[in-house]
């Protein structure tokens, strides 16, 4: 095992705890239904072991961005069998295909062309992979997602595809540093959803803060949060 790995891994099962009673606070004081956000720990630049000593504490549900990194840190961890994998990097068209076969869960989907890729390429023994639209609420030029307005096209776009299953909305917003200033764009992504959910389509995933304003997007409706530092520590090396 290296040994950049092992440094942590002792403290991932009460930073965890931590992690889960900042949540539980948040829900209550949205005067939420307790069970009502999920945590998505962030393990990406994390060895495998990190992510077994999280899992091992009970968590679920792991983050990846870097596609070779996660296939095979997904290798070493195929004994788990109930563990689920979300891809939240940017998707590369050269990358559909091995996120296709090793994820259950994509964020940050804004191409179609993506889309079809993703759908095309789905293993047909697998169920759709779940996707959140990546949507760019704050219209920062250096970050992804769908301009607001384009939103329900690429909505439509996904459900003509049999691979995918539209799960929800995800946002990656400019930092802020106080919580009203925070909650502004969550709040945006919720109005959004709400103007497109229907009956069949609920959009009931709302993929939106992390470890430094996870508080301010579950006052605004965030259904999954994604955290990885205050988790799992500082990253133990740059994977770039």
């Amino acid at each position: 095992m290296d040994r950049r790995e092992a440094i942590g891994d002792d403290g991932i099962p009460g930073r965890l705890r931590e992690v889960q009673a900042r949540i539980r606070a948040a829900v209550e004081r949205a005067q939420r239904p307790p069970d009502s956000v999920a945590l998505l720990a962030v393990s990406k630049t994390h060895g495998a072991e990190s992510v077994r000593a999280a899992y091992t504490a009970g968590q679920r549900a792991f983050g990846e961005s870097y596609v070779q990194e996660a296939i095979e840190k997904i290798a070493l961890l195929a004994d788990l069998t109930d563990i689920q994998w979300h891809f939240i990097g940017r998707i590369q068209a050269n990358k559909t295909r091995q996120i296709a076969t090793h994820f259950d869960w994509v964020h940050g989907l804004s191409d179609p062309a993506h889309a079809r890729r993703l759908s095309e390429q789905r293993p047909s023994g697998l169920p759709p992979i779940k996707v959140c639209i990546q949507v760019n609420v704050s219209g920062e030029a250096s970050k992804g997602g769908v301009e607001p307005d384009a939103v329900a096209a690429m909505i439509a776009a996904c459900e003509a595809l049999p691979g995918l299953d539209v799960r929800g909305l995800m946002t990656l917003p400019a930092p802020a540093e106080d919580e009203e200033s925070q909650r502004a764009p969550f709040r945006a992504l919720r109005l959004l959803r709400d103007r497109l959910a229907t009956p069949s389509r609920p959009l009931d995933c709302l993929s939106m803060g992390m470890s430094d304003d996870l508080e301010a997007a579950i006052l605004e409706g965030a259904t999954l949060v994604r955290v990885g530092t205050a988790v799992f520590g500082p990253r133990p090396y740059n994977a770039g």
